[in-house]
């Protein structure tokens, strides 16, 4: 086994399986904690991963959880806290819940506390080169106007409790950072499937909508809240999240840094949802609707859920009142040559995946 290794959490999720094929890439020796139900699935992954690369035990597994004590790891061997500690030199948190409609306390335990922990654990490495934290852009939550990437505690009010959450969560790692620990934040927008392939884990947010326009026979009714032609609808492809964290993480120059990975020229609600129904080849008739009615229809009346297949959690976000600056991220990723794929052009990709592939689910990998 190597002496040193990068520690990574979130795998085998969809992004941390990515983020580890990367750090492969760079010869790098990976430990992933690996939450015991998901163990057979890891395995799988590491393997897969491990022969595409042509490497042998490049990548430990170990049981455990950011919920619990010293992260659930053993109490003595290789993989006690102490001996991981000092064999890390970097650090990749993406264990988190990302799910809309996430109870509070669970969304504290794994968020929160979590991350609480995982701090911990930094501090324990020596030497210690950095912290890469994967938060989000909602940390914003109902902030009105730009939101830059160097605000964060600006008196928002937030959609649901996973934003509130990572809110408190990135609140923890920036403290952390003022008193000396190195860490690099990254603030992904809202992510969907691949821009090339359209390959994704699970179909949340904006998937509520594609699902809803393939289901309906030609001509889909879609409610109309305010003005969607003036607001609009940050998402990003996974692919360009994966690149742009492997690109910053890369760079020595991105230590102490916040950097908001989204689309600076996103599509409005109005032409999304023109986009994703002319993919469909649904014809839309728009119905002027209360947002405060629909979401009580979506909670309360079963057959009119069943019928849309609508989150009421996703409504919130036709309604976004907030913008996002990514200019620290841009001049970045324009020095790699990485910028944020077209909406309007990878959009009928995602559609396809969804048409050719129903029985993906939308629950979170927690």
């Amino acid at each position: 086994m190597s002496d040193d290794t990068v520690f990574l959490t979130g795998f085998p999720g969809f992004l941390g399986s990515a983020l580890v094929d990367r750090l492969l890439s760079r010869g790098e020796h990976v430990t992933c904690l690996v939450q015991s139900k998901f163990r057979d699935l890891a395995e799988d992954r590491r393997d897969d991963l491990e022969r595409e690369h042509g490497v042998d035990d490049a990548i430990a597994l170990v049981e455990g959880d950011i919920t619990e004590p010293d992260l659930g790891l053993p109490d003595d061997g290789e993989f006690a806290r102490d001996a991981l500690a000092d064999r890390t030199t970097e650090v990749y948190h993406l264990a988190a819940v990302y799910d809309l409609g996430v109870d509070r306390d669970f969304a504290m335990a794994v968020n929160v506390d979590g991350t609480e922990r995982v701090l911990d654990f930094c501090r324990a490495c020596d030497p210690f080169d950095r912290l890469h934290y994967v938060s989000t852009c909602y940390v914003s939550g109902r902030y009105p106007g730009e939101f830059t990437e160097d605000m964060l505690v600006e008196g928002q009010s937030f959609n649901n409790h996973y934003e509130s959450t990572k809110f408190l969560a990135e609140v923890r790692v920036q403290d952390a950072m003022d008193d000396g620990l190195p860490a690099t934040v990254y603030r992904p927008s809202i992510a969907v499937g691949d821009s090339e392939t359209g390959e994704t884990q699970k179909y949340d947010g904006p998937y509520h909508v594609i699902r809803y326009f393939l289901d309906q026979p030609g001509v889909a009714v879609v409610p109309e809240f305010g003005d969607p032609g003036a607001v609009e609808v940050n998402v990003v492809p996974r692919d360009f999240v994966v690149d742009a964290i492997d690109a910053i993480s890369a760079r020595e120059d991105t230590r102490g840094e916040v950097y908001q990975l989204a689309d600076p020229d996103p599509p409005s609600v109005a032409e999304m949802q023109a986009a994703f129904a002319a993919a469909a080849n649904t014809w839309t008739v728009d119905v002027r609707f209360s947002k405060a009615a629909f979401q009580w229809l979506l909670r309360e009346v079963d057959a009119f859920r069943d019928w849309t297949g609508i989150d009421p959690a996703i409504v919130d976000y036709f309604t976004h009142p907030t913008r996002y600056d990514t200019t620290e991220a841009s001049a970045v990723l324009a020095d790699e040559g990485i910028e944020c794929p077209d909406f309007r052009e990878y959009a009928p990709r995602l559609v396809d995946y969804v048409r050719r592939h129903p029985h993906v689910g939308n629950d979170a990998m927690t």
